[in-house]
């Protein structure tokens, strides 16, 4: 090879050294729910035959840091086991999110970014574990987090992020600045409800719709569950949601949907 090829060679290596790489998507299993009915979430027993909903936690690796999205069910719950029936839904975890993430080598430390859906018992059960990180919060969200007679509300499961780095924001918010990886605020199932967009360079886009919707039932039908903050501003969000997946093209996650959830592999694999 002469001079010129070489230099040629060098100069190519040296642009694709720089180029970053996209962010990598890990889902974790941090619990399951089951129903007698969907009719909490509006929707009819002849509607749909689901009965059974996936808890999610998301894990983004990005070259700048690592946004952990979504603390999954509470850590009490892991183990256990309902010895006669019980009023209510029925719940299985069978290993604590902190636990999956030490599998990988990831301590609590080591995330630069911890933000949630909502506060709701099963999207915050691991916040006190991730106070030493920047906590993103829509402000509304955080303005009612410690509110009287809320439901579905376990404020001392996220008593800690009281002495987190809390970085409060009203909007939409690119986490890491590229536009890879972006919270689209949602509201409507609760005040500051967000889902978040991550943009996948081989899967292509994924929106993870947090809570607005439970179901695919909730979407086809464009239902909210009766027990929703509020219901107008659910529908406005659900608009929202369908012009950024047209905007990008990206694919919807139904983060509770566990049909979805079992055809999705687990972490330590990832999408990218």
């Amino acid at each position: 090879m002469g001079p010129q090829l070489k230099y040629l060679a060098l100069f190519s290596l040296c642009i694709s050294a720089s180029v970053s790489a996209g962010p990598k998507l890990y889902v974790f299993d941090c619990g399951s729910a089951k129903l007698d009915s969907l009719e909490m979430f509006n929707i009819k027993p002849e509607e749909s035959d689901v009965r059974e909903l996936f808890v999610p936690c998301y894990l983004i690796r990005h070259d700048d840091g690592i946004l952990f999205w979504d603390g999954g069910l509470p850590r009490s719950v892991v183990g256990s086991e309902p010895s006669e029936p019980t009023e209510g839904p029925v719940m299985r975890y069978d290993r604590w999110i902190i636990d999956q993430l030490a599998d990988m080598g990831i301590e609590p430390g080591d995330i630069t970014y911890a933000a949630y859906s909502h506060l709701h018992f099963d999207h915050s059960g691991a916040a006190n574990e991730l106070v030493e990180n920047t906590v993103l919060m829509q402000q509304a969200e955080w303005k009612n987090a410690f509110g009287e007679g809320q439901e579905f509300v376990d404020s001392s499961l996220y008593e800690g992020l009281k002495q987190a780095r809390l970085k409060l924001i009203d909007g939409d918010y690119d986490v890491f600045g590229d536009g890879s990886v972006r919270l689209i605020y949602t509201p409507g199932h609760t005040p500051g409800h967000q889902s978040l967009l991550v943009m996948l360079d081989n899967t292509g886009p994924v929106v993870l719709s947090g809570d607005l919707y439970h179901t695919q039932a909730n979407r086809t039908l464009r239902r909210v569950p009766t027990f929703n903050y509020n219901a107008e501003q659910t529908l406005e969000s659900m608009d929202k949601l369908d012009s950024v997946l047209a905007e990008t093209g990206a694919t919807l996650w139904i983060e509770h949907d566990k049909a979805l959830a079992d055809t999705l592999k687990k972490a330590p694999a990832f999408y990218d």
